[in-house]
């Protein structure tokens, strides 16, 4: 086997894993939202906006999802008063994101079941095995971004 068919078969494997671990994410995210009213989507949304508001478009960015995706649940977020719209001193149309008491309140149910998680894959992992998944997890999205920036010039002819 070539190093090119192996990088390929390794491209290949990490894919599939990474679109495994989503899915496996996504069902755990929706168990710990569930019992503070809460799913997946809406849970990551408001989670981007804790700190500080931030347009729709920056949560989108941040998240590396659609903004079409987010303006939909932040609606939704807003529509529920779990989140509001405030003006944005920096541009008068795309207004921030910020929760409410009451979605503040809703990430609060949520963390001591994120706690219990977050132990218990220490556990399973290993505290410096949990750090060192972190790591690649976020080099290999870096990696990622670095090449959708400056794509890979297509060879001659093509």
């Amino acid at each position: 086997m070539n190093g090119e068919s192996s990088h390929q078969e390794l491209l290949s494997s990490t894919a599939l894993s990474v679109f495994r671990l989503n899915g496996q994410f996504l069902a755990v995210a929706d168990e710990l939202a569930r019992p503070a009213g809460l799913t997946a989507a809406w849970w990551q949304v408001l989670g981007a906006v804790l700190n500080e508001p931030m347009p729709v478009s920056g949560i989108a960015r941040t998240m590396g999802i659609t903004r079409q995706s987010v303006q939909r649940v932040a609606d939704l977020l807003a529509g529920k008063g779990l989140a509001e719209y405030v003006p944005n001193p920096a541009h008068r149309r795309a207004k921030l994101l910020r929760p409410t008491a009451d979605g503040r309140a809703a990430i609060e149910r949520i963390n001591p079941g994120h706690a219990e998680l977050a132990a218990r894959l220490a556990a399973e992992l290993g505290s410096e095995g949990f750090a060192d998944t972190v790591r690649a997890l976020e080099r290999l999205s870096a990696a990622l971004d670095a090449l959708t920036r400056h794509p890979v010039d297509p060879p001659e002819g093509i």
